[in-house]
């Protein structure tokens, strides 16, 4: 591995799902040589789903990265693919990174920058087909990589996607002994955790809770892949 630093930016925005992030970050915080970067439209003090984040960095501040990473969460179609600078610092920095990436619904993000054009992606399950608006092809996989763009599905997949990106930057035995320095060993008490999986009964409350408030979220999907197509006109 180099020893050059490898810079490793979160873009963040109001609303985000805190673990789509936190969870990542804590695995690239023990990449030897690498420096962690968490960053917003406008810098400052930020609140996500639960908690707040202070003194982020400016995008604009940042001249570039290694990795770009979106994390996700219902600030995506709230703000951030609406906020016409975010996703100019998102093409900005995709331009020249190494690798460009997203957890969970952070994909529509990537997307609405026009970074998934032909592009193998994945997001969260209930998410995951409105990346073909933007002109990418939705993968069920937990973590896809196409090229140089990798992306990991709902929230808890952020830890597999960061780990598999770590062994692609360091190595597999570093990727691991950050697992193991993690013990992340997942065991979970149901086997719910995949729509695959899930309880039919489950699976079906969980896709009336989303139907509640998926309207609104999917008319600003659509509108985003409607500037998107006429940006590339």
């Amino acid at each position: 591995m180099s020893e050059r630093t490898t810079i490793i930016v979160f873009a963040v925005f109001p609303g985000v799902t805190q673990l789509d992030f936190t969870g990542p970050h804590q695995v690239f915080s023990f990449l030897p040589g690498a420096e962690v970067i968490v960053a917003s439209s406008a810098g400052g003090t930020l609140k996500s789903s639960g908690l707040t984040f202070a003194e982020l960095r400016r995008l604009a501040d940042i001249p570039a990265c290694d990795v770009i990473c979106v994390p996700g969460g219902h600030g995506v179609t709230d703000n951030a693919i609406q906020d016409d600078a975010f996703l100019g610092e998102l093409r900005r920095l995709a331009a020249t990174a190494r690798f460009v990436t997203a957890v969970c619904r952070g994909s529509i993000a990537l997307g609405a920058a026009g970074l998934l054009r032909g592009k193998r992606a994945t997001s969260h399950w209930a998410w995951r087909d409105q990346l073909a608006l933007f002109g990418a092809v939705p993968d069920p996989c937990r973590v896809v990589r196409d090229g140089n763009v990798v992306t990991g599905g709902g929230v808890t997949a952020g830890i597999d996607f960061a780990l598999t990106l770590v062994a692609e930057i360091a190595g597999p035995e570093v990727a691991q002994a950050i697992q193991l320095q993690m013990e992340y060993a997942p065991a979970p008490p149901f086997d719910a955790g995949r729509p695959e999986i899930a309880p039919p009964a489950i699976l079906s409350r969980v896709r009336d809770q989303n139907a509640a408030t998926a309207k609104p979220h999917l008319k600003a999907i659509k509108a985003a892949a409607d500037r998107l197509a006429a940006q590339s006109v």
